[in-house]
C-alpha cells in the first residue's frame, strides 16, 4: 500500500496529531495534493502529519487494505503515542467507516467528506425503517461491509468522533441524510456543491477551520 507522507508545516517534531486519508475509486494519493488538500493545512499552520494513502485496488476488493492500513499506520502512530484520525472521500469513506466498525478503539477520530454509505437498495430499506433509528441490520455476514458500517453508524457512541461533510448535490446526498439524522448538528457541514475535488475542498478547509483553529 504506497502513501505520500505530509508533516506539519514548520514542525521540528511529528505533529501531535496523525490524519491518513483515504481516496475515492479511480482516485489516487497524489489528487489529494492537486486538490490542495495539504496546501489548505501548510497554509493554516494545522499542527496535523497528513498521510494520503493509496490503496491497491486488489487491496480494497478483498479488505486486506484495512489489515495493512492497521498495520503501516493506525498501529505505528498509537505506538508513537500520537492520536490518530482516518479520513475518507468516496470510496475511502466507507472504507475508513469500516475500519472504524472493526476497529473502534483504535483510532481518534473520522472525518468523512461524501462517503459511499452503501447501494441504493440498502439505504432505501434504512429510509423507509424509517431511518437508521428503526432500521434493524440483521444478521450479518462477514463480507457485508455495507450493512456493517450501517450498524456502526446506529450503534456507535460519541467516540470516536465523526465529522461528516458534502454537497447539497452530491448524488449520494440522500444517504449523507440519513447518516447525518443520527449526529449533533455541529459535526455536520452541508455546503452547495456536487461529488467533486472543489467541494471536497472546502469542506476539507472548513473542518480545518472548526477542529483544529
Amino acid at each position: 500500500m504506497r502513501s505520500i507522507k505530509v508533516p506539519a508545516a514548520a514542525a521540528p517534531v511529528p505533529a501531535p496529531t496523525r490524519m491518513a486519508w483515504l481516496p475515492g475509486a479511480y482516485h489516487s494519493a497524489e489528487d489529494f495534493e492537486s486538490a490542495g488538500f495539504a496546501a489548505a493545512a501548510r497554509t493554516r499552520r494545522t499542527p496535523i502529519d497528513l498521510i494520503f494513502v493509496d490503496p491497491e485496488l486488489a487491496h480494497v476488493s478483498d479488505r486486506s487494505v484495512l489489515e495493512r492500513l492497521r498495520s503501516d499506520i493506525v498501529l505505528p502512530a498509537r505506538a508513537a503515542g500520537v492520536s490518530i484520525w482516518l479520513g475518507g472521500i468516496s470510496l475511502g469513506g466507507l472504507l475508513a467507516l469500516d475500519y472504524a466498525a472493526v476497529h473502534p478503539d483504535e483510532i481518534d477520530g473520522l472525518c468523512l467528506l461524501a462517503p459511499y454509505l452503501g447501494n441504493r437498495i440498502l439505504t432505501a430499506e434504512i429510509a423507509r425503517a424509517p431511518g437508521v433509528g428503526a432500521w434493524q441490520p440483521g444478521e450479518l455476514a462477514e463480507t457485508d461491509e455495507e450493512r456493517r458500517i450501517w450498524r456502526f453508524i446506529k450503534t456507535r457512541r460519541a467516540d470516536p468522533p465523526l465529522h461528516l461533510g458534502f454537497g447539497r448535490q452530491d448524488r449520494f446526498a440522500a444517504a449523507h441524510r440519513l447518516a447525518a439524522d443520527t449526529l449533533p448538528p455541529a459535526a455536520v457541514d452541508v455546503i452547495e456543491g456536487g461529488h467533486d475535488w472543489p467541494t471536497w475542498l472546502r469542506l476539507w478547509e472548513n473542518f480545518l477551520d472548526l477542529r483544529f483553529k
